[in-house]
């Protein structure tokens, strides 16, 4: 970052806005300003520094709660005056708890949508700590690794044999294997992150 900082348009203030997203699932996380320094110790540190406006002064996200967000790569819009921090939250986002801060919709609804993945791996993740009496995700996971590697084995056979058919049956059974395979995930302790991740490092 540092060899191209000339090229940043920092404001009157001497400030740039900063978006974060996390690097894997695509999320926008959070907006945030920072000056020279906040870029400077972001891209020294690995992890996403600002500047707070209302307190005049440097921060650290997760300096005090601990929910620090992880810096991979900072990169500069087409015309300089805006960052983008791409990076893994550790954590939420969020001062309210909340992952993202961008979660109150102005169209009405209670909150926009999110990429879909992670929303329903935290759904299964929630199934896995609250157990619910007639939900199927809890049962499933209540019936061991058989039960829950058995299914995947299904889903996969029914991929297989609508494969032919038409591309409606088969993004059906696509959905269901990838649903029961974030169930299977869950089970056995594994982050969907971690395999976006690996099929990040074969894309290179």
């Amino acid at each position: 970052m540092s060899n191209r900082m000339e090229e940043v348009q920092f404001d009157g203030s001497g400030l740039v806005p900063v978006v974060v997203q996390d690097d894997v699932s695509g999320e926008v996380l959070m907006l945030a300003y920072a000056n020279h320094e906040a870029l400077e110790r972001t891209a020294g540190t690995g992890r996403a520094h600002f500047f707070s406006r209302s307190r005049g002064e440097l921060w650290e996200k997760g300096a005090t709660s601990g929910n620090f967000i992880h810096v991979s790569t900072m990169a500069l819009d087409c015309d300089g005056d805006a960052v983008m921090y791409r990076g893994r939250p550790e954590g939420p986002a969020c001062h309210t708890g909340r992952r993202s801060c961008f979660w109150r919709s102005l169209q009405g609804t209670q909150e926009p949508d999110r990429p879909i993945i992670g929303e329903i791996a935290d759904i299964i993740a929630d199934r896995a700590r609250n157990p619910r009496e007639g939900s199927y995700v809890s049962s499933l996971l209540g019936s061991g690794p058989e039960g829950v590697l058995r299914k995947i084995g299904e889903e996969a056979t029914e991929v297989m044999l609508s494969g032919a058919l038409n591309r409606e049956k088969l993004a059906n059974e696509v959905a269901d294997l990838w649903f029961h395979t974030l169930i299977a995930l869950q089970f056995c302790g594994v982050d969907y992150r971690d395999v976006l991740s690996e099929l990040r490092r074969r894309r290179r």
